[in-house]
């Protein structure tokens, strides 16, 4: 096994207890606050602002934001790999953290304050907008996400931490989203939709960048003082082929390599959902800025109860089966309103039963979404281990990149994907008109979206049945790593495992 041996930190109660505590989750969660209002606003808004709002031809929309991403995620990597390696006062991941604040702001505001110009400048300006915002937002987001593998090693822990971090990701993607349709996009005289308006969107863009630079000063603020308590990898000199190839081996662990490929499939069929949902929210369902903003109040719900269960279910059921009972929950409830409506058998939309009905269901389906992925998130993070104990090497920003490098490449054909669905198959039209669109036009790309992301979903839960990290074989990898002096955690949390267990008072350095 190759790499120098990293001997573990022994640690007083008091900072084990600080650890493992609610506060150290709020500060370590509140940073994907950033995370939240970005991709909210580029997998809901982008584009339909750019092709509704601004007339650029939905197809051209959905092709830069694939271009876009596929360029962004290639910063991924290279950020976990900087993170993994970088040595300084402050640490390996706040460096980065801190820096990023400002810059992803700045850039947030101009992607949706773009220049006046023609539809095929507007293509291009997209295009450099995009990977400039996103790879600013990388330098934050990956840093900080590996950290959950540094601050514990614990099963259940680490599903706790990361339920807090998918809770102010979601909140923050709500809240900015409630404000939109509730105040920004408020319905006038000229724009009775009010998301067709495009000075809601300045209004938008204002708020979202205060919250960016907010979330991420807090957070990397907040958990900057456990930096001297990681165990840090000595600092190597290493060539760049040394680096490919010690990438290549990390990343080829049969377990994450399930994950990636069952990620690829389930983000382009996400990345295909969020794109279209402001076209099903207001051409399908008919639904004006004020009921979307309803919408958003009670899907609100969500976050919070995920925050709940989650670790109770994981604890209980184990983290595969959670995720996969629970993905194939999600997915149908989502699905169950528009299959109805289509079959004749949902409420139409003149209905005072149709927007509770919808809003229940969807909101049920967002539930349940949030918790598979805090399981699945929760299951990479114990890639690392499994990894460190066939390399001698921790990598937990390689592989927290990798897996976002993946979902970010592949999330970009989400929108080219609707794109392709709007432009080529349903001729969708730009600058569409609710009340004298043809309903037979949203209901076409309702029945064509149904096979597309069928197909695309049955093939990433195939994948994660493969995946073979459970409880035991977790708790082999540490106490393995912890005997060779491998393990870079703080500390471990002994005793029985269950649901409620999460006392880092108990916690002993091996």
């Amino acid at each position: 096994m190759d790499g120098t041996p990293i001997t573990a930190l022994a640690l007083s109660p008091k900072i084990r207890a600080e650890l493992g505590s609610v506060r150290t989750k709020l500060f370590y969660g509140f940073g994907s606050v950033a995370f939240g209002v970005k991709d909210n606003g580029f997998q809901y808004f982008l584009l339909f602002f750019y092709s509704q709002v601004l007339g650029v031809p939905a197809l051209s929309v959905g092709l830069a934001i694939f271009i876009a991403l596929g360029v962004d995620a290639l910063a991924d990597p290279i950020v976990g790999q900087i993170s993994d390696n970088l040595r300084t006062r402050l640490g390996r991941r706040h460096p980065l953290m801190y820096a990023a604040a400002i810059p992803a702001a700045i850039a947030y505001y101009f992607v949706w304050n773009p220049p006046a110009l023609p539809p095929n400048l507007m293509f291009f300006y997209l295009i450099g907008i995009a990977i400039v915002s996103r790879t600013f937002i990388t330098m934050y987001e990956i840093p900080s996400s590996a950290l959950v593998a540094e601050l514990t090693p614990d099963y259940d822990q680490r599903t706790a931490f990361l339920s807090f971090r998918y809770f102010f990701g979601w909140i923050g993607g709500i809240a900015v989203n409630l404000l939109a349709f509730a105040v920004f996009f408020a319905a006038t005289r000229q724009y009775p939709f009010g998301q067709l308006n495009p000075a809601g969107y300045t209004k938008y863009a204002i708020v979202s960048c205060v919250l960016i630079v907010i979330a991420i000063v807090v957070s990397a603020a907040g958990t900057q003082k456990f930096v001297p308590y990681f165990a840090v990898p000595p600092k190597r000199r290493i060539t760049l082929g040394q680096t490919l190839r010690e990438m290549r081996e990390t990343l080829r662990n049969r377990s994450f390599l399930v994950l990636l490929v069952s990620a690829i499939f389930s983000a382009v069929a996400a990345g295909t959902l969020t794109a279209l949902n402001n076209h099903f929210n207001t051409f399908f369902w008919g639904l004006s800025a004020a009921q979307i903003s309803w919408f958003t109040t009670a899907v609100i719900i969500a976050p919070f109860v995920a925050l709940a269960i989650t670790t109770p279910i994981g604890a209980r059921l184990g983290k595969k089966r959670t995720a996969i009972i629970l993905w194939i929950a999600s997915t149908a409830t989502y699905w169950l309103p528009m299959a109805a409506r289509l079959l004749g058998v949902f409420p139409p939309n003149s209905s005072p039963w149709m927007l509770p009905l919808l809003v229940s269901l969807q909101t049920t389906g967002a539930t349940l979404g949030i918790v598979c992925a805090i399981t699945i998130s929760s299951m990479l993070a114990d890639v690392v281990e499994d990894s460190a104990r066939i390399t001698g090497r921790r990598s937990e920003g390689l592989f927290f990149a990798a897996n976002a490098f993946v979902q970010k490449a592949v999330s970009g054909a989400g929108p080219l994907v609707a794109g392709i669905l709007l432009t080529t198959l349903v001729h969708f039209p730009e600058h569409a008109n609710p009340a004298t669109l043809d309903p037979a036009i949203p209901r076409h790309l309702a029945l064509v979206y149904f096979p597309v992301t069928f197909v695309l979903y049955a093939v990433a839960l195939i994948c994660l049945s493969f995946y073979r990290i459970d409880r035991a074989t977790h708790e082999e990898n540490v106490r393995k790593l912890a005997e060779e002096g491998l393990r870079a955690p703080i500390a471990i949390i002994d005793g029985p495992h269950t649901p409620e267990h999460d006392d880092p008072a108990a916690s002993v350095a091996p």
